[in-house]
């Protein structure tokens, strides 16, 4: 999988994916997200931190934090899976300290929608330092721009948005 490595959204200091979404990323992502597989949370964190540069670090890793009422509706939360899996593999914390309130889903709005009522995003405990900011697929940036403005408003100077594919 080839990655896309970008200037990232708002308040993110680096975007980095690991694919566009098509092809293999994009049946990784949706056998997660529709299908339940699970397991296919560590094959996309692999391909992740594969794509991300070397001289890159974090002290920690932080999952973009899900509606409040998906999670209930799912019983798990895709990205989180992968920042476990992230966390797990390059031996980093997984910090909890995102939250997320009731709002719109960006799923099936217009990109000028989703930019214009981005996610309600808050901090909820401290924020790492530098973080890598973990999300399943990078649509229009509105979700890792509200994460990443609420790590900073946390207290976090660097944050490195790490997703499995990029919708272009």
């Amino acid at each position: 999988m080839p990655r896309v490595l970008e200037p990232g959204p708002r308040h993110v200091d680096l975007a980095v994916s690991a694919s566009s979404f098509e092809g293999v990323a994009r049946r990784i992502a949706h056998g997660l997200k529709f299908g339940r597989r699970l397991s296919l949370a560590a094959v996309a964190a692999e391909a992740m931190l594969r794509a991300l540069p070397e001289h890159e670090s974090a002290d920690a890793v932080v999952a973009v934090p899900p509606g409040p009422w998906r999670w209930r509706w799912r019983g798990f939360d895709p990205a989180e899976e992968i920042a476990i899996a992230v966390a797990c593999i390059a031996e980093l914390p997984l910090r909890d300290c995102l939250r997320r309130g009731r709002g719109r889903r960006q799923v099936g709005r217009r990109r000028a929608q989703r930019l214009a009522d981005p996610p309600r995003v808050w901090p909820d405990g401290p924020s790492p330092s530098t973080a890598l900011l973990v999300d399943d697929v990078w649509t229009t940036g509105a979700t890792l721009s509200a994460s990443a403005a609420a790590l900073r408003s946390g207290g976090c100077r660097r944050v490195v948005a790490l997703t499995l594919a990029r919708a272009l």
